[in-house]
């Protein structure tokens, strides 16, 4: 079993130094190591775990998980992204009082997830939990009206596996993976169906 990720201290140690420093976009994912891609894109997915009802936010946060996961499975150990973002921070100062007033939350969310049960997240089922992982994204991603919420739930649970490394999460992924399967297909046979009756509508209307 490895060691628990120990969020706290990594950030601590980012966020560390002169407080009028700046932490680019670009050092705090390479801070957060191996970790950065999952992180990335559960930070991306956090608006769409409430139901909002901003149209198009899905899609809107949805595009660029799809990115970073192009460059995931390309093999770049940490995200590249666009010069005008990347080199965007805040000062290390405001940091530090955020992660101040985060401490028992960040503790207690180290104590909830932690490495547990890894063979769910491992091996051959790793290579399943992210394939499933990437078609939760891309689901997320298209313009499906009602169906964001529980793709954006397993993205969640999975991104917190990938994080800890946590077999408990990778469960809980799995299971908002098969809602989400049954879910979409659900709301395409029902939108099939609608679409059709409509059509028979407009003919039925043109031509009596």
């Amino acid at each position: 079993m490895k060691d628990n990720f120990g969020l706290y201290d990594a950030l601590d140690g980012m966020f560390a130094g002169a407080r009028d420093s700046v932490l680019t976009l670009d050092e705090f994912l390479v801070g957060l190591q191996g970790r950065s891609y999952a992180f990335a894109i559960m930070a991306l997915n956090v608006p769409n775990i409430i139901p909002t009802g901003i149209p198009w936010l899905s899609t809107i946060t949805g595009v660029p998980m799809l990115f970073l996961l192009a460059q995931f499975f390309a093999g770049r150990p940490v995200p590249s992204l666009p010069g005008a973002i990347g080199r965007r921070g805040l000062p290390r100062g405001k940091l530090q009082i955020f992660l101040g007033r985060c401490r028992r939350f960040v503790q207690w969310l180290e104590n909830t997830v932690h490495a547990r049960r890894e063979w769910w997240v491992t091996g051959t089922l790793r290579h399943f939990l992210l394939a499933a992982w990437s078609l939760n994204i891309l689901i997320l991603a298209l313009p499906i009206p009602f169906d964001n919420l529980f793709p954006a739930y397993a993205i969640l649970f999975f991104c917190l596996a990938l994080i800890e490394d946590d077999g408990m999460m990778a469960m809980l992924g799995w299971l908002l993976t098969t809602v989400t399967a049954l879910w979409t297909v659900f709301l395409l046979l029902a939108g099939h169906a609608a679409i059709m009756a409509l059509i028979a509508a407009g003919k039925a209307y043109l031509f009596d």
